[in-house]
C-alpha cells in the first residue's frame, strides 16, 4: 500500500512525525540535518527517494525562522533527488497572524510564506486549525486545512460533563463561529467576552456577553494560546462570574514568553492542548493535556497517499 511513500521529518517536532508513520506503518525517512559552525543548515537525505511520494513533517513552531529555513531546505533537497511529488505537512503554520495590512508600510507575510514554500518546491500543503481560513488562497498549490476541533471535543466528551451545567466560552468575538461549532458537538450554552487588544503583546477583557455562569463549568476554545493574555483574561472573567470550574482548550500550544507563568498563575483546572508543537519541558504545567492528532494527519496522508478523497476530514 505505501510501496512509494516517504515519511520525513524536520528537527521541529519528531515525536509526531514517529507517532504518524507508527499510524501508517512505515518507517521515518532517514535524514540527517545539522548545523555548520557559523549556525548554516546541513541537510543530506540518507535514502532515495527518487519517483516517490514524500511527506515533509515540518510545524513552523517557535524559533520560527529556523524551522521555516529546515523546511524549506528539505523541501530543496527532495526536488533536487527527484521525489515524484512532495507534500508540505505543516500543522502550525507560523507568520499566519500577518495576513493583512492591517496598518500602513507592513508586510503581508503569511502570503510571502507560502510564496516561499510553493517556490521551493512543494506540491500541496496539509495544515491544521490556521489562524485565518482564507491563508489557504496564498498558495498557489492545493491546499489541505483539516481541523483538531473534533479531536478535542472527544476529549470533554470523555469527561461526561453535564450539558446544563456546561457554557462554552469564546475569547472574543472573532472566536464566536468556532464556540459555536463546539457548541454543537458537546452542548452548553455559550458566552463572549469583549476583548479589547491595546497593542500586540496585550489585551483587555472589557465585558461578557451572555450568561449565567454562576456555578457552572466553563471551557474557553481558541485556535492558539501564544503569550495567554486572551485566553488568562477570558478565564479571570469567567471566575469573577461565578464559574465553578474552567477549562481552556486550544489546538496550538505555542506558550511563548510569559504565558507558562500567566497559566500557572491562573485559576483553571485544565489545559487542553494538541500535539501539533512540542512542549519545551518548561512549557509542561501540571495541568497541561496534551491530545495527539497523530491519526488525524496519518489519515489524511494516508488518503492523499493513495489520491482518496480527504473532505470529510474537514468537518
Amino acid at each position: 500500500m505505501y510501496d512509494q511513500l516517504s515519511l520525513m521529518s524536520g528537527r521541529a517536532n519528531p515525536a509526531l512525525a514517529q507517532e504518524i508513520a507508527s499510524y501508517l506503518g512505515v518507517e521515518l525517512a532517514a535524514v540527517s540535518i545539522g548545523n555548520f559552525p557559523d549556525m548554516e543548515l546541513s541537510v543530506r537525505l540518507e535514502q532515495n527517494i527518487r519517483g516517490r511520494d514524500v511527506f515533509i513533517l515540518q510545524p513552523t513552531s517557535p524559533p520560527v525562522n529556523d524551522h521555516l529555513m529546515e523546511l524549506l531546505i528539505l523541501i530543496d533537497a527532495c526536488k533536487r533527488a527527484s521525489a515524484e511529488r512532495i507534500t508540505c505537512v505543516v500543522p502550525y503554520f507560523g507568520y499566519a497572524r500577518q495576513d493583512r495590512k492591517d496598518a500602513g508600510r507592513v508586510p503581508i507575510t503569511a502570503k510571502l510564506v507560502a510564496n516561499l514554500i510553493t517556490k521551493a518546491g512543494a506540491d500541496r500543503v496539509l495544515t491544521v486549525d490556521l489562524h485565518a481560513a482564507q491563508i489557504q488562497g496564498f498558495f498557489d498549490v492545493p491546499v489541505d486545512h483539516l481541523y483538531a476541533a473534533p479531536v478535542i471535543d472527544q476529549y470533554f466528551q470523555s469527561l461526561e460533563l453535564s450539558p446544563d451545567q456546561l457554557v462554552v466560552m469564546s475569547p472574543d468575538e472573532g472566536s464566536i463561529k468556532r464556540a459555536l461549532k463546539h457548541v454543537d458537538r458537546i452542548g452548553g450554552s455559550l458566552v463572549i467576552v469583549d476583548k479589547r487588544r491595546s497593542n500586540a503583546m496585550e489585551t483587555r477583557q472589557a465585558n461578557l456577553i451572555g450568561g449565567p455562569i454562576e456555578g457552572k463549568t466553563v471551557v474557553i476554545f481558541d485556535d492558539m494560546i501564544a503569550t495567554a493574555g486572551s485566553i488568562c483574561g477570558a478565564a479571570r472573567i469567567a471566575m469573577q462570574h461565578g464559574a465553578r470550574d474552567v477549562f481552556v482548550s486550544a489546538t496550538h500550544g505555542v506558550l511563548c514568553g510569559p504565558a507558562p507563568q500567566k497559566l500557572a498563575e491562573a485559576q483553571v483546572r485544565e489545559i487542553v492542548v494538541t500535539n501539533s508543537i512540542a512542549l519545551k519541558p518548561e512549557q509542561k504545567l501540571p495541568n497541561v493535556k496534551t491530545i495527539s492528532i497523530a491519526p488525524l494527519l496519518g489519515e489524511a496522508i494516508r488518503r492523499i497517499h493513495r489520491n482518496e478523497s480527504v473532505s470529510y476530514l474537514f468537518s
